[in-house]
Formats: C-alpha cells, sequence, structure tokens
C-alpha cells in the first residue's frame, strides 16, 4: 500500500513538473516574441520591389517609390536615415500615402527622413495620424467596426503640408492633377482618408478623357467603396497604406486583421481590383507608440517598377524583399 502511494506521488509530481516546465516554457516564447518584435523587427528597414503591369503598350517604364505610415517620434534616427538614403534609388516619382506623424513636434522630423526625396516630383495624401495624433487602444478593437470614433490630440498637418509644397510635392486630396513626370504625362487623382470618413470621391469622379501613360489614384486607406470608385473611372493604378500589412502576421496564415474593409489577403502588396485595375498596399514604415511592434511583417517601403501590360504575362505581385542590411546595399 505504502509503495503504491509513493508511487502515485512520484508520478503526480512528474506531471506537475511537466506542466511547470510547460508554461515555462510558453512564457519564455512570448517574452521572447514580444521582445524581437518590439525590440528588433519594427526596426528592421525593408525595401520591397515589384514590377507592375500597368502602363500602355510601348511606354517607358516608370519607377515608383511608395511610401507610408511613418507614424514618426522625433527621437526616431534610424528610420530618418533609411528614408533619406532611398533618394539613392532615383526613382523617377515619390507617393506619399499618409499617416506620418505620430508627436506634435515631429514635423522637422518628418522633413529631415524625406528632405532628399523632396527634390524628387512627389504626391501626397494625408491619414487620420496627420490629423490627430494617436492614443492608448484596446487591440481587440482592431477586430471590429467602431462606430463612434475618438480621436486623439491635433496634429500640426497644416505645418506639414505647407513644407512638403513649398518643396514642389502636390497635395492631391480631392484634387485631380495632370503633368509630366519622366518625360510622360501621367493623372493624378487622390481622396482624403476613408478610414474617418473625410473622403469626398464626387469632388474627383470621372474617367481621365485626356491621353496619359498611366493613371494614378491615391487614398491612405484602401476602403473597398473608395477603389470600386477608382476602378470604375479607369484608374490603371491605385496606392494606399494604413493597413500596417497586418503588423502582427501569422506564418501560412497571413494578416490577423486590416483594420478597414479589406480583406486579409491583400494587407500588403499588389493585387488586382477588378479587370483592369492594380492595387498596392504600403506596409507602412511605422506603428502606433502605443502599440510599439511587428512579427513577421517588417517596416516597408515600396520601389515599383511599372511597365507595359502587354511585358508582364506573370507579374511580380509581392516583389523583393530587402531588410535593413540589404537595402541599405540597394541605395548606397
Amino acid at each position: 500500500m505504502g509503495h503504491r502511494n509513493r508511487a502515485s506521488g512520484t508520478r503526480t509530481l512528474a506531471s506537475v513538473n511537466t506542466l511547470l516546465r510547460a508554461v515555462a516554457g510558453t512564457i519564455g516564447l512570448g517574452v521572447t516574441g514580444i521582445g524581437y518584435a518590439s525590440l528588433i523587427e519594427r526596426r528592421l528597414w525593408t525595401l520591397r520591389t515589384a514590377t507592375l503591369p500597368v502602363l500602355p503598350t510601348n511606354a517607358r517604364p516608370l519607377r515608383l517609390l511608395h511610401v507610408s505610415d511613418l507614424h514618426m517620434m522625433p527621437n526616431q534616427h534610424s528610420k530618418q536615415r533609411w528614408v533619406a538614403a532611398l533618394a539613392k534609388l532615383k526613382p523617377d516619382f515619390v507617393v506619399d500615402t499618409g499617416d506620418n506623424l505620430a508627436h506634435p513636434a515631429a514635423v522637422p522630423s518628418v522633413l529631415r527622413a524625406l528632405d532628399p526625396l523632396l527634390e524628387l516630383p512627389g504626391f501626397f495624401v494625408f491619414g487620420s495620424n496627420d490629423y490627430y495624433g494617436p492614443k492608448p487602444k484596446n487591440p481587440v478593437r482592431y477586430f471590429h467596426y467602431e462606430k463612434h470614433r475618438v480621436h486623439g490630440p491635433p496634429l500640426p498637418w497644416r505645418d506639414l503640408r505647407a513644407a512638403l509644397i513649398e518643396r514642389g510635392w502636390h497635395d492631391v486630396v480631392h484634387t485631380r492633377l495632370r503633368l509630366e513626370v519622366g518625360g510622360q504625362h501621367i493623372a493624378v487623382a487622390g481622396v482624403d482618408d476613408p478610414h474617418i470618413r473625410r473622403d469626398r470621391y464626387a469632388e474627383v469622379a470621372g474617367p481621365v478623357n485626356e491621353p496619359v501613360t498611366l493613371r494614378l489614384g491615391l487614398t491612405h486607406s484602401p476602403e473597398p467603396r473608395v477603389l470600386d470608385c477608382f476602378a470604375a473611372d479607369g484608374y490603371d493604378l491605385v496606392l494606399a497604406g494604413h493597413t500596417h500589412g497586418g503588423q502582427l502576421r501569422l506564418p501560412w496564415y497571413g494578416a490577423l486583421v486590416t483594420n478597414c474593409g479589406l480583406d486579409r489577403s491583400r494587407a500588403r502588396g499588389a493585387s488586382r481590383w477588378g479587370a483592369h485595375t492594380w492595387l498596392h498596399v504600403s506596409a507602412g514604415l511605422g506603428t502606433s507608440p502605443y502599440a510599439p511592434m511587428r512579427f513577421a511583417c517588417p517596416p516597408e517601403a515600396s520601389l515599383l517598377t511599372l511597365v507595359p501590360r502587354r511585358a508582364s504575362a506573370v507579374p511580380d505581385l509581392d516583389g523583393r524583399a530587402h531588410t535593413s542590411s540589404s537595402a541599405a546595399a540597394e541605395v548606397s
């Protein structure tokens, strides 16, 4: 009897030890994952490249640098240096799809990051985090629609807008432009951020009737209602940001959430939107200061090579991603 009790106690103790080891291992993995996501990957600056067949036959290829979602804080010096170095890629033009600011004093930091790029032709629209500062948020709220949104403190978007325009970039919020870039005429139109329902597509609605090489639409948040409008008007390419690529992604599953009406499969990279229009969503370069982590979704800018539609039967949709060391080599 005593032997059986001792054996039973030994088995119970072994089971408890196994359970404790499993719990400790799970906690250790969690701490390691959080440390990696918050200390390493969110600073793993990445250049993503892709080739998109959106131009007419016989058009010369255009190289477009797409930056988005800087969410800049004044002390983020490595991000500022990395973004500034992208000018060495010598794109034909630059597009910024908003959410540049994360702090009331961040305008000079954004301008330091963009300074060499401001020597190139550029276009921009703003996102909610150009108008309003970030605020603490329960992560669960990302998984459902917020009917009553509470904004953070106002940000100095007018100062940023004035500085970008002074350097020659074009604000295309509710504006249509036609101008020459890289020796070719392009048409560009944009809307204000649909995520906070500032979009008024009616102000830019209608097909582009003038002969152009590229019809380009810009929006911060890739809300389907806006994408449908651009597609109906025959735009060749629409650029957006906002999703952070999901920010936290799982292997073989992808983005957990897009924080908008777009489906998870389109959270970053290029995809078709209808029979004619292409969509490119940037995973962006920043995070909210209240959620400073990324997992399986490093911060990125995208260099897009636009080519004639007949030139690529199987386009490079997801492109190649170069981490910070590779990206530095790309732009050196």
